[in-house]
């Protein structure tokens, strides 16, 4: 469904506390635009870091859709896009375990972050994997052809769906490819159909350029694609998504 929102990415300061009182938090930006960026969510030494942790996980990497891709933490679309979503469930505080074990402090972090982007608490979705890392290998399908056209509404229930309650993915960019890969975004929000036609991929679009341990939040219902990127860097990402429950109180998982 096309919507009306300004064709660009609003900057948002990085020095935000975590669910700070405010009128307005950063999320409201969303109203009006298509993404927002959080500059220097990690500095470039934990950045760094971060990246070392990743690769010294390598043998903890779990791989989806036949070693396309892999994640650091079970990621939930990927395990319900290939029926294993009773693994997911089952590993989850193994999983939870792996990520804090080599990024400690990580899944913290990125809750604070969703706490500071919708003013208000971010709490542990209750037995869903919490938030983790995203590897694309370089020369995969991903970096070849792009990654599918999608919304980020697998996890969220009927219903959250059926009331269009509030729901954000925030993604933290550790590791960047050598050139492209950014997030391609459009004028178009979910509307119960998972497919994009031609008409959404003729709609308004942009592409959001990420920075070295920069965010961009979008919201969940919005139609996304990972493009192309070339050269022998992995594009390595974390990710967190989160939904209100109610007013004033919102859950992560990944």
């Amino acid at each position: 469904m096309p919507t009306a929102r300004r064709a660009s990415v609003r900057r948002i300061d990085p020095r935000l506390a975590p669910a700070a009182p405010s009128p307005a938090p950063p999320i409201a930006h969303l109203r009006r635009h298509f993404a927002l960026e959080v500059p220097r969510v990690f500095s470039e030494a934990e950045r760094v870091a971060l990246v070392a942790g990743v690769y010294a996980a390598r043998a903890e990497w779990t791989p989806d859709f036949g070693g396309e891709q892999f994640s650091l933490g079970r990621a939930f679309y990927t395990h319900l896009e290939q029926g294993l979503s009773r693994r997911y469930f089952a590993d989850a505080a193994a999983s939870d375990a792996r990520v804090e074990r080599y990024l400690p402090g990580l899944q913290r972090r990125m809750r604070e972050l969703v706490a500071a982007i919708t003013g208000a608490p971010a709490q542990p979705r209750r037995g869903f994997c919490g938030p983790g890392v995203h590897i694309f290998p370089a020369g995969e399908k991903v970096a070849r052809e792009g990654g599918v056209l999608h919304f980020d509404t697998e996890g969220l229930s009927d219903y959250h769906l059926a009331r269009r309650l509030r729901a954000i993915t925030v993604v933290v960019m550790l590791e960047l490819p050598d050139a492209d890969g950014g997030l391609k975004l459009w004028d178009v929000l979910y509307d119960g159909r998972d497919d994009a036609d031609d008409e959404a991929r003729s709609a308004q679009s942009l592409v959001a350029r990420y920075s070295p341990g920069g965010a961009l939040v979008i919201d969940s219902y919005r139609l996304h694609q990972i493009q192309p990127f070339p050269g022998g860097r992995d594009r390595i990402s974390a990710t967190v998504h989160a939904a209100e429950l109610d007013s004033g109180r919102w859950e992560t998982w990944f």
